[in-house]
């Protein structure tokens, strides 16, 4: 028996990364998944590494910061599973770093369109799904909300914005079945982590201590914390952020 057995879901952003590690931990604790992804060569490719392992899930391309786009998502997955009742919004992109006063307005917008406002409307149409029988959220912020990230202020408040996005629809929707949280990764070991290293060797042995237990984070263990969350296992956690970083938070 799996933690998400017969439960239909949404990851996006699960194309690689700590996405695609969530969408197959979906599958793998039993759910049936809708793997989302702007990229479809590499969202092709997590669908089908869970179809491989004898999972369920079907691609769907999607601009999670375009509503018709993301309205399309919802619709898919209610119309090849029949409901919706878990979804992990994983999906987010920051567009520069540097001194806040040298960003470019644009850069700044962008970067708040991409991980804040495209979370609220993921969140708007996936909880639209899950009135008439409940379901639960999860939202992937970051470890730079929490204490802040210099040169990275933008992107850093936008997951701010997250936390409080995902606390606040938590206190509406809890009496009516839906459970509302967040995870959020310490340094982890993705495909954009592994290029930061190519490109600025010198930074890597810093942030590989910046956890307490002095390592790295998988992203396979942000992926067991979202499916904890998405089960009954949780059923009565909701408006909560769950720091999954090695103690990176208390350093």
């Amino acid at each position: 028996m799996g933690l998400l057995d017969n439960k239909s879901g949404i990851v996006t952003g699960s194309g690689q990364g700590i996405g695609r590690a969530i969408a197959l931990s979906y599958a793998r604790e039993g759910a049936q998944v809708v793997v989302s992804d702007i990229n479809d060569e590499t969202g092709n490719e997590t669908a089908r590494m869970i179809t491989e392992a004898g999972g369920t899930a079907v691609f769907i391309h999607v601009d999670v910061g375009n509503e018709d786009s993301v309205k399309s998502m919802v619709d898919f997955a209610l119309m090849t599973y029949g409901r919706l009742d878990i979804a992990c919004n994983s999906a987010a992109l920051s567009r520069g770093s540097g001194p806040i006063h040298k960003y470019e307005r644009s850069v700044f917008d962008q970067t708040l369109d991409l991980c804040l406002t495209s979370t609220w409307l993921c969140m708007k149409h996936e909880i639209t799904a899950m009135l008439k029988h409940g379901g639960a959220i999860v939202n992937i912020s970051s470890n730079a909300a929490l204490r802040g990230q210099a040169y990275n202020t933008a992107y850093a408040a936008a997951k701010a914005g997250v936390n409080l996005l995902t606390k606040s629809s938590a206190a509406e929707y809890g009496t009516q079945g839906i459970r509302i949280n967040a995870v959020s990764p310490g340094v982890i070991r993705t495909p954009g982590l592994e290029q930061y290293f190519k490109e600025q060797p010198d930074k890597a042995e810093g942030l590989k201590k910046s956890a307490v237990m002095n390592r790295l984070g998988e992203p396979e263990e942000i992926a067991d914390a979202v499916s904890f969350l998405s089960s009954k296992h949780a059923s009565f956690i909701t408006g909560q952020i769950l720091s999954v970083d090695g103690g990176g938070a208390v350093r």
